[in-house]
């Protein structure tokens, strides 16, 4: 294997912004900003998303309005195609 070739990998924090949980895992990717988390300094990197917030993970579904966008769908396509 060719030496030198290879992205540094080092501890980053991913903070989910819609939850505000943060992992702590080992990644390629990098971030000027920092953030202090279980004593120690990690580059942090914000996600909007993560297992913390996602509906398939925690099991809460959003309800969403689908009548009012199909309402407001038809209204607006009612004489398309006619």
């Amino acid at each position: 294997m060719k030496t030198d070739i290879h992205p540094d990998y080092a501890p980053v924090v991913f903070r989910d912004l819609a939850s505000g949980e943060m992992f702590l895992t080992r990644s390629t990717v990098s971030s000027e900003k920092t953030v202090e988390f279980e004593g120690a300094t990690y580059p942090v990197i914000d996600v909007e998303i993560s297992s913390a917030s996602h509906p398939f993970y925690t099991g809460k579904q959003r309800i969403l309005d689908s009548a009012g966008r199909v309402e407001k769908f038809n209204t607006r396509y009612k004489g398309f195609g006619s």
